[in-house]
């Protein structure tokens, strides 16, 4: 009845097994993955037609952890899962982005991949298991997928690197970073980090891409007894190149003008009128996605073009400029702590509410319950970029982007015995033409130094771009929106003067080389010590005293020998 495909590795210590044709065999591809005795079940499905009236691609990633996976029933009245946790959106986002780069150009069909964590021995975390599982469903699932890819978590202590260390290893080390690509080079990066230098940081990457070579060997000896023949995907149309060539003959003047405008709102305007210039004067000849996706690749081409060939960005400045920042702090009278961070066309609004431990979060997951005295949020209103827009709760972008910021700070905090403190940041983005969450990184750090947090140091971000053409590119510093949009990676680096405490990386071509990477950091080290003179000129250390408005706490030390009397 079952056609089992099974195979092992010892990797880091332990048995990583995977395997297919026992469980979810409707599902296009369906891998079973175990590490120790986390079991995560890994799907993916395709849709056989591709959504019309889109220019991109439809695909969803859900990871899910069920508490029986750990013998536990979930707390709450009704006492089963219920919405995606903070956790689960994190993850999800954290395979999301290494295999969205990785379908083919031009896919469009409805695609999901859904992660389910069957098994925790709460030492191996579901995370780097569920993207391996991933990456070998899609291998074997018969989707254009350029695969496989892998994945480790790197640690570092005494000046050596761990791989895969385990849950209670990780409180121990300096560092906490998941590193996923393919065989040739790097795709995605996240880390928390201990202030560690960019040659250690680098270290912990390469350390990592080499790490999970035999992952991908295992992969694809998995899929080549076992995978299914590839879907029949539609032939391009034949009217392709005659829409592009319409569009570029069409629109290119009018938007290469439109991109001389150094600022955003009137390079907005520009662009839109070109745009729908061009889908009026076409719609009779062509699809409207059609037009969609030709207009959308002569704007790389003339961004990406100008940038190489002349160094110069579409705001004017070179690859290395920072935008103009200003600082401020105590710019609400009744908050305990609060600043403005300005960075050119991007804002941050920063609060800092401090409580007792009756104010700490309570955090029900699988491994069990615990509370967390240091929470950030970040919030992106539509009109921080002039539009309207859905208000609720979080997405999951504002989860994974304040997460970052607090992955940023949480190094720098000071112990619960030094400030018993619990710490409330909330950052509202006021505007934004890119990195918000680094200019939320750089108000949060003002906010809570305003608010007497005693910081270890002042903390910036940066977000890194790249333009990629063959043998040319070019590292572009504290990049615009339109350049994110338009570029091939996103690398934000936060620290302090003295090291890195966090790091995210996504890129959207196939993998860049450590030489990108390595001078991607070491631009970035200079720009976040530019950012870090600017903000020491409205506020450097931590204010000796706490706002008025603020609790006020007193802690009163007793000798053993006198607790009875008191």
């Amino acid at each position: 009845m079952f056609d089992i495909t099974r195979k092992t590795i010892e990797w880091g210590g332990r048995t990583l097994s995977l395997e297919s044709g026992r469980v979810a065999r409707q599902a296009d591809g369906a891998v079973l993955a175990r590490y120790g005795d986390t079991v995560v079940l890994a799907t993916a499905v395709g849709a056989r037609k591709p959504k019309e009236g889109i220019d991109f691609f439809p695909l969803t990633v859900n990871y899910q952890e069920k508490y029986s996976a750990a013998g536990r029933i979930p707390g709450g009245f009704f006492k089963r899962e219920g919405r995606p946790t903070e956790k689960e959106t994190l993850v999800s986002r954290l395979i999301d982005r290494p295999i969205r780069p990785l379908f083919v150009d031009g896919y469009k069909n409805e695609t999901q991949v859904i992660l389910t964590l069957l098994s925790h021995d709460l030492e191996n975390d579901g995370d780097v298991l569920a993207l391996v599982a991933a990456s070998a469903a899609l291998t074997i699932s018969g989707l254009p997928f350029l695969g496989p890819i892998g994945a480790a978590k790197v640690g570092y202590k005494d000046g050596e690197y761990i791989l895969n260390p385990t849950i209670s290893e990780i409180k121990e080390t300096g560092l906490e970073l998941v590193v996923a690509g393919t065989a040739e080079g790097v795709m995605m990066v996240e880390s928390e980090a201990q202030e560690l230098s960019e040659e250690v940081m680098l270290g912990a990457v390469k350390f990592g891409h080499e790490s999970f070579q035999p992952v991908i060997d295992m992969i694809i000896d998995f899929a080549e007894d076992c995978a299914k023949d590839p879907i029949d995907l539609p032939e391009p149309a034949p009217e392709l190149a005659d829409c592009a060539a319409a569009v570029k003959a069409q629109a290119e003047a009018a938007l290469t003008e439109a991109y001389k405008h150094t600022v955003k709102q009137d390079r907005v305007e520009a662009i839109g009128a070109a745009k729908t210039a061009a889908k009026e004067a076409l719609a009779e000849q062509f699809d409207e996605g059609m037009i969609g996706g030709a207009l959308k690749e002569l704007e790389k081409d003339i961004v990406r073009g100008g940038i190489l060939d002349t160094g110069m960005r579409i705001d004017g400045r070179d690859t290395k400029t920072v935008r103009p920042i200003v600082s401020e702090t105590t710019v609400l009278p009744r908050t305990h702590g609060s600043s403005i961070f300005t960075r050119g066309e991007t804002q941050a609004l920063v609060t800092t509410t401090l409580g007792t431990a009756q104010d700490e979060q309570i955090i029900d997951s699988i491994e069990g319950e615990y509370r967390s005295h240091f929470m950030l949020h970040y919030n992106f209103p539509p009109y921080s970029v002039g539009e309207t827009g859905r208000m609720g709760g979080a997405g999951r972008r504002e989860i994974g982007h304040g997460k970052l910021a607090w992955r940023a700070l949480r190094p720098l905090l000071p112990t619960k015995d030094d400030f018993p403190y619990t710490i409330r940041v909330l950052s509202e983005v006021t505007e934004s033409n890119g990195s918000s969450s680094m200019a939320t990184v750089c108000g949060s750090s003002l906010s809570m130094m305003d608010a007497g947090v005693p910081l270890r140091r002042a903390c910036a971000g940066i977000a890194m771009g790249l333009i990629k053409e063959g043998e040319r590119f070019a590292v572009l510093s504290d990049i615009l929106g339109d350049e994110d949009h338009l570029g091939d990676m996103d690398f934000k680096v936060a620290g302090t003067s003295e090291g890195i405490t966090s790091l995210q990386m996504d890129i959207k071509i196939t993998s860049i080389t450590p030489e990108i990477m390595e001078i991607a950091l070491e631009q970035a080290k200079g720009g976040r010590m530019h950012i870090l003179g600017e903000m020491a000129k409205a506020l450097d250390t931590a204010r000796e005293e706490l706002s008025p408005h603020a609790p006020q706490m007193e802690t009163i030390k007793i000798n053993k020998d006198k607790i009875r009397e008191v």
